[in-house]
């Protein structure tokens, strides 16, 4: 008989299963170690510029920082999520399905402390709840493209919706932190110097901004936000160093193995959709963000691996001219400013009991 007369092999779909994974089940992939209750406590910082009307100043922005505490949960969803396809250029048409890993997260943050230039009055108190994100992760476990094997959709009330694709990996030990410049790109980012052509330091011994557009972002530069943080020593929250504090949690942390989830929304068929208001005053143009789980050599009560969470994530969001004078059709025409989150979190293995089997 020949092989294109042969009838097809009847596939085996593997059973779908709601509800709770193992403690640690392999069968979700690197998503594996989530399932659980994630906590930060005054440890979570981010910076975002916002319109702002300073008259009769020219800036007509504002540069927040905030200090926050964090929870994060994610439940399993399915192991199995089937997307159906075809292959027609097969004889006879083979099936090609993929299944995915889903878990669901709530991300739910709240303010510890506040500061922001121009001084508005409207940066809140402790307590504030700054943050709400429902969303999935998602593992292809197969039928794999351009070793995209991880997703994040997230829905933000503002009015955003994300789709970032990515890559996970595995590595022994801590993961180095990206230092990224968080500086708006279309002004001028420029360092004072003297006739020699040597940085000017201020009286704190950091480099100055020539561009005066840049106050704000000086002023935090040569006074890290310290929060409600007083431990002698403590750097603070830098714009213009935002990995330092990520740095700073790992010093003294015996990390044994780390995952990464790298996930980008300008990777093509991601992407982010807005509301017309967010389009028109602040687009937020594009998300991305580093997920670290480390596995501690320290032992939690069960005598399994302390876990902990690290993240870095960039939005940018685009609004208010170019003013570093390039022609129009040569770079994209709207500031980019950078909207930046980091947090270190531990698992909370009693509240997390309810997201096992």
């Amino acid at each position: 008989m020949a092989e294109q007369d042969r009838a097809p092999e009847k596939k085996k779909y593997p059973a779908r299963k709601y509800g709770k994974p193992k403690k640690i089940d392999p069968i979700l992939g690197p998503l594996k170690l989530l399932p659980g209750v994630w906590k930060s406590e005054g440890r979570g910082w981010n910076m975002i510029a916002l319109p702002f009307s300073t008259a009769p100043s020219p800036l007509d922005y504002r540069l927040l920082l905030n200090q926050y505490n964090e929870q994060l949960e994610f439940r399993l969803v399915d192991n199995n999520v089937p997307n159906r396809g075809v292959d027609k250029d097969r004889t006879p048409t083979a099936e090609t399905d993929q299944f995915i890993v889903t878990l669901d997260y709530q991300q739910t943050i709240q303010q510890v402390a506040a500061a922001d230039s121009p001084n508005s009055g409207l940066a809140g108190p402790a307590g504030l709840p700054i943050h709400h994100e429902p969303g999935l992760w998602l593992h292809m476990k197969d039928e794999i493209t351009d070793g995209l094997d991880i997703a994040r959709l997230a829905t933000i009330p503002h009015g955003d919706s994300v789709l970032a694709l990515g890559q996970s990996s595995e590595h022994a030990g801590a993961s180095c932190i990206p230092h990224i410049n968080s500086l708006p790109e279309g002004v001028s980012q420029d360092k004072e110097r003297d006739k020699d052509g040597k940085i000017v330091l201020d009286k704190n011994g950091k480099d100055i901004l020539t561009n005066r557009y840049l106050s704000p972002y000086q002023q935090f530069h040569a006074n890290p936000f310290k929060g409600t943080v007083t431990a002698p020593g403590f750097p603070g929250f830098d714009p213009t160093a935002t990995h330092v504090l990520l740095e700073l949690a790992n010093q003294g942390v015996n990390v044994v193995k780390t995952t990464v989830l790298s996930v980008d929304s300008t990777i093509p068929t991601g992407g982010i959709s807005n509301i017309p208001f967010v389009v028109r005053k602040a687009n937020a143009a594009f998300m991305k963000s580093i997920f670290w789980i480390q596995e501690l050599a320290e032992k939690d009560k069960y005598g399994d691996p302390k876990l902990r969470l690290q993240y870095l994530q960039l939005v940018m969001l685009d609004f208010f001219p170019r003013r570093d004078g390039l022609p129009p059709g040569c770079c994209p025409g709207l500031i980019r400013w950078p909207h930046v989150s980091i947090n270190t979190l531990d698992k909370d293995v009693e509240e997390s009991k309810s997201c096992y089997e």
